[in-house]
């Protein structure tokens, strides 16, 4: 089946073979009639199965009659993260040109003067985070009682990161005869509460089972020790290792951990850029464009990255750790295998990693291999003990809390312990230890008489043993 057969408009279809794209996908194929037909739509499909173009392209279509009015969207699309409010945008701009549509973003890390303004002017499109909508609207600089199709996008992401009560406080401010599509890679007990309750008489379309991974994605993992040095240094020896590696998305499970990752690839010469919700909006997207085009072939990232980010050649997956939750390992392993393209996607597992790895190995239904891959000369060399001390690359991060703790049990004022090879004294020399006298306390008579002896005035301030001068 082509696009042409599935109701789009010219502009739309003219736009589409512009992109070069003839056939659509299944998620496409089977979504775009019913959203056409008015019907709201529960869309289950693996990421990287192109479910934005199964809303965007029939949105385009719908809106071509009718005109926006000042702080009243006409439709609106929720976002669990900047980057994909961000990429949505991109594809409207890229399959509704020359249609005019006024698209706006509302998202964290813009002014809200610039947005106030965009809204000002009337907007076709509104795409948006739940957060930054709801301070407009209390703000009383947006109206969405225009809304003619509520688009929930990633609904299983906005759970995990906590915007469920916000998308129910969303879905009650727009009208109830609102078109909903709502799009998601698996389906939690809650997620299916949600389209119960704001999905009337849903069409439901599902290309995969939930919680599947791609069958282009070839899967592995490999072990490493308990020491976080030791998983730096695999993980520098599996991207020297690799085979047709084109570029990389490192995946780490914690902010401070990117950071970590990301200077000690650098100190190791690799080209290498950072990606996690506390950078600033400017350098986040800075960061993932220089990825896009190339400029940086490695791209370290919390799970900001793992959700729905359209970067189509991503050749490589690390897992530097393993996620705690399963749902998180499909998507961040959907970042690369797209459009039918083969990749790559390796997990390194520590003792501490085991249980999350039988997690996900039960949700995906499938065991993950594990690679025999000897381990790094620094970590393990024949004949000699491990490694144990930190690797020249630990960070400020690393070392910082050691010290404090130091500081915080005496640090270097601690004793001394004996070595065992000091010559003790012999019998006749050592003598009982004296408790020394307590400071600020004076001492009892009895103590004074045995500290001294006859003649010994070391027990009197200084000041009472002072010569006295005679006044002539």
């Amino acid at each position: 089946m082509s696009f042409s057969n599935l109701g789009l408009s010219d502009k739309v279809l003219s736009a589409v073979a512009a992109t070069g794209y003839t056939t659509p996908t299944p998620i496409q194929e089977q979504a775009i009639p019913h959203v056409l037909a008015r019907r709201d739509v529960l869309g289950i499909a693996q990421t990287g199965t192109g479910k934005t173009a199964a809303f965007t392209l029939p949105m385009i279509t719908l809106l071509e009659k009718g005109r926006a009015r000042a702080l009243m969207p006409r439709t609106l699309i929720l976002e669990p993260t900047r980057e994909l409010a961000a990429q949505v945008k991109e594809n409207f701009d890229k399959y509704g040109a020359g249609q005019k549509l006024n698209v706006a973003l509302l998202i964290g890390g813009v002014s809200f003067g610039d947005q106030d303004l965009k809204l000002s002017r009337g907007v076709d499109v509104l795409i948006a985070t739940p957060g930054r909508l709801l301070d407009h609207t209390e703000r009383g600089k947006l109206l969405l009682t225009g809304i003619e199709v509520l688009v929930i996008d990633e609904a299983d992401r906005m759970l995990d990161m906590g915007f469920i009560p916000d998308i129910e406080r969303i879905c009650k401010l727009v009208p109830f005869t609102r078109q909903t599509l709502f799009f998601t890679a698996t389906m939690p007990s809650e997620i299916r509460r949600i389209t119960e309750t704001f999905l009337h008489n849903p069409v439901k379309v599902e290309v995969s089972k939930p919680a599947s991974t791609a069958v282009t994605v070839t899967q592995s993992h490999v072990s490493v020790g308990r020491e976080p040095h030791e998983k730096r240094e695999m993980l520098r020896q599996l991207l020297r290792d690799a085979k047709d590696l084109k570029n990389a998305i490192i995946f780490c499970n914690r902010k401070r951990d990117v950071a970590v990752v990301y200077k000690s690839l650098q100190k190791h010469g690799f080209s290498v850029g950072a990606l996690h919700g506390d950078m600033d909006q400017t350098a986040r997207m800075a960061a993932l464009d220089q990825f896009r085009k190339g400029e940086l072939p490695l791209l370290v990232a919390s799970d900001v990255a793992a959700r729905g980010l359209d970067i189509p050649e991503v050749s490589h997956v690390f897992n530097f750790d393993v996620p705690h939750h399963p749902d998180d390992y499909v998507h961040r392993i959907g970042r690369t295998g797209r459009a039918g393209r083969l990749g790559t996607a390796i997990s390194i597992v520590s003792p501490a990693d085991q249980k999350s790895l039988a997690a996900i190995e039960k949700l995906i239904g499938q065991p993950i291999s594990r690679d025999d891959v000897a381990p790094p000369v620094s970590v393990a060399v024949e004949g000699e003990p491990a490694a144990r001390e930190i690797s020249a690359e630990a960070t400020a991060e690393e070392r910082k809390p050691r010290r404090e703790s130091q500081r915080s049990r005496g640090g270097r004022n601690k004793p001394r312990k004996s070595s065992g090879t000091e010559r003790k004294p012999p019998a006749a020399e050592r003598v009982a230890p004296q408790q020394p006298p307590s400071i600020g306390r004076p001492l009892p008579m009895a103590a004074r008489e045995q500290h001294s002896e006859p003649g010994d005035h070391s027990h009197l301030p200084a000041f009472l043993l002072r010569p006295i001068r005679a006044r002539g």
